[in-house]
């Protein structure tokens, strides 16, 4: 038996494409996998502490060993807490849309907040810089306005989610793209039976 999490970060809900291509993935997942677990993140509603002054101070403090005091570790407890649901996943599911060619500010925070030394990377002068969040593939789903190449310098979607996710060791990437969703009814609607296509596809694996 295996976990999926599912990181949900379109605030549209029943008007996104992102969500409609990722719920056919899951039908398609629970069907083909019965015995496991799905958990769902909806980054809109869940709490995702700010790193402010006070927790990266408490960061340093811990990580340098810097003598952190109990208010220290309070402030870094809604920290790991976030990162411990994370790794305790034993698969990934995003679904994500284009803003302003790159990522929603929510799935950038949170990510901020996954990308610790110590916990999903490590760094040694031998090694370099190592990701730790290892053997866990992902299904990314993005959906886009616009329509964009393989090599559109305008896609800052699909380069920093696999900057990031492959910096914290997470390699094993599903990528299913739907666009263009601006293009018009018509063209939205058979992108997005394309992507579910590729879901239930995906899903099976």
């Amino acid at each position: 038996m295996a976990s999926l999490l599912y990181i949900e970060s379109s605030p549209r809900k029943s008007r996104s494409a992102s969500i409609a291509v990722a719920k056919c993935y899951l039908d398609s997942y629970r069907t083909a996998h019965p015995a496991d677990t799905v958990e769902m993140l909806d980054l809109w509603t869940t709490h995702l502490p700010a790193l402010t002054e006070e927790v990266l101070g408490a960061k340093y403090a811990l990580l340098h060993g810097l003598n952190p005091t109990e208010e220290d570790r309070k402030n870094w407890e809604a920290v790991e807490k976030t990162i411990h649901r994370f790794k305790a996943a034993d698969k990934y599911l995003f679904s994500l849309p284009m803003w302003n060619f790159g990522i929603p500010y929510v799935l950038k925070h949170y990510l901020d907040i996954l990308i610790q030394p110590t916990y999903t990377f490590s760094y040694t002068p031998a090694e370099g810089y190592k990701g730790l969040v290892t053997g866990k593939p992902a299904t990314l789903i993005y959906a886009r306005g616009g329509a964009y190449g393989a090599s559109a310098a305008e896609d800052h979607q699909t380069v920093y989610m696999r900057l990031a996710l492959g910096f914290i060791g997470v390699t094993e990437i599903q990528e299913i793209v739907i666009q263009p969703t601006l293009g018009g009814e018509d063209a939205k609607r058979k992108a997005i039976q394309a992507a579910e296509e590729q879901a239930i596809q995906a899903a099976k694996g």
